[in-house]
């Protein structure tokens, strides 16, 4: 199977036998490198990478594309999205929590417990600013474990305690019901269910 976005192309190989597995991809990549040949387009091979989805401890074997061996790794990034070996989404949801710290600092003086303006407004930006960072690829990242989840969730908790300068004896779900804010739980049985159905 190919898959294509722009110039970002992943190729994928499925079989219960690792080294067939690899020798269906290699005969793909060969036909690729033929394709590239013809058009004469440059393939970077170090920047490529070569990745085993499994739960076992078995890796496929090497591959090659042009004569060079393409570098194998436990993680591999497509379309913005850590996709680790054994697909438990947690790098990519670390990451994703790193973004949201950063960002939610440089915005802390507009929708932090000091500042003055109106709940309404800071909601809005959180929806449009930061909620959008961590919702990207929920379709593909919602099946994590539940403690991945809760990382992204302690965030949201947060930044809603933040917004209405809540005490600390205030439950989380008192917050998200007073302002209508579905938990990360709920949107991601959301966003799959719209995902299906389209």
């Amino acid at each position: 199977m190919t898959a294509t976005y722009a110039d970002d192309t992943a190729i994928l190989a499925s079989h219960h036998n690792t080294i067939t597995a690899s020798t269906n991809l290699h005969h793909h990549l060969n036909q690729l490198q033929k394709w590239l040949k013809r058009w004469r387009i440059k393939a970077n091979e170090n920047k490529s990478t070569h990745i085993t989805f499994s739960l076992k401890r078995e890796t496929c074997p090497a591959v090659t594309l042009n004569g060079q061996h393409i570098p194998q790794r436990e993680t591999a990034k497509y379309l913005g999205i850590h996709l680790d070996r054994r697909l438990t989404w947690q790098k990519y949801i670390f990451t994703k929590r790193k973004q949201l710290g950063l960002q939610l600092h440089r915005m802390y003086w507009i929708i932090g417990r000091k500042s003055k303006l109106s709940r309404e407004n800071k909601l809005l930006i959180y929806k449009t600013i930061l909620k959008p960072i961590w919702t990207y690829g929920i379709p593909l990242w919602g099946t994590a474990g539940n403690s991945n989840i809760e990382i992204l969730q302690r965030f949201q908790n947060k930044v809603l305690r933040s917004i209405v300068n809540a005490p600390w004896y205030v439950p989380n779900t008192i917050l998200h019901t007073d302002l209508q804010m579905p938990t990360v739980k709920v949107e991601i049985t959301n966003f799959s269910t719209k995902y299906r159905e389209n």
